[in-house]
């Protein structure tokens, strides 16, 4: 059973809440982007995730140093420009219409995401653990995935109606519906921004957890971390 004093801890509760957010707009970005970029760009499914490369890139380099950042200057800097970040390329992510090409609307979104969640996800996950005991290390970390993964799944089953989105036409995408659904995700993570920014500590020791190019990027590192006490 889940121990609910786990909520009692501010730190917990705020790392959580800004889990929802921001990954029920990720989980909707990359669900919408992948199907824009085949029905809307023609691209192939082997092109569409080819395009992502960038992310998982720049997530991979760049996870070990936002890590080592956050040990230095505390997770609440990190997190809030992470998430703010990760609005802005969402709203990159918006402009993919029939018609543009890789370069003007698909990479610059895809480099932004990638800094967005390379600054994020390390200081985040790790915030969830150092905040509570090593013997919660495990329940507190299966929680946090256990968001990360719910919020995703109601945020796309949820927020495509909400901006008007039917279905996708091949060579139309989703129509004007894209760009409004997008921005919907960015407007989650500029919340997750705020909720950082108001319910995490400056200092907080967590440690730097480089993210293996077989995890996905969108995953809360779960491995190979030994969480302090407070």
């Amino acid at each position: 059973m889940l121990p609910l004093g786990l909520f009692r801890s501010r730190q917990f509760t705020g790392a959580n809440l800004v889990t929802v957010v921001v990954y029920a707009g990720l989980g909707l970005t990359s669900f919408l982007v992948t199907v824009q970029l085949q029905t809307g760009l023609g691209y192939s499914a082997l092109e569409a995730g080819a395009s992502m490369l960038p992310v998982t890139i720049i997530a991979a380099f760049g996870s070990p140093r936002a890590g080592a950042l956050a040990q230095r200057i505390g997770p609440r800097f990190p997190m809030t420009v992470g998430a703010l970040v990760l609005a802005g390329a969402l709203l990159l992510y918006s402009r993919i219409q029939p018609g543009t090409t890789y370069v003007g609307a698909v990479l610059p979104g895809a480099i932004a995401f990638g800094l967005g969640v390379t600054a994020l996800v390390a200081p985040l996950t790790a915030t969830v653990l150092a905040s509570v005991s090593n013997r919660q290390s495990g329940i507190a970390s299966g929680v946090n995935n256990a968001v990360a993964r719910l919020a995703g799944l109601l945020a796309v089953a949820v927020l495509p109606g909400v901006a008007g989105i039917t279905a996708a036409e091949q060579g139309v995408g989703f129509g004007p519906g894209f760009a409004t659904a997008l921005r919907l995700a960015a407007g989650l993570c500029v919340v997750g921004a705020v909720i950082a920014f108001l319910t995490i500590r400056t200092v907080v020791p967590v440690r730097a957890v480089p993210q293996s190019l077989s995890v996905s990027c969108l995953d809360p590192c779960l491995a190979d971390r030994q969480p302090s006490r407070t």
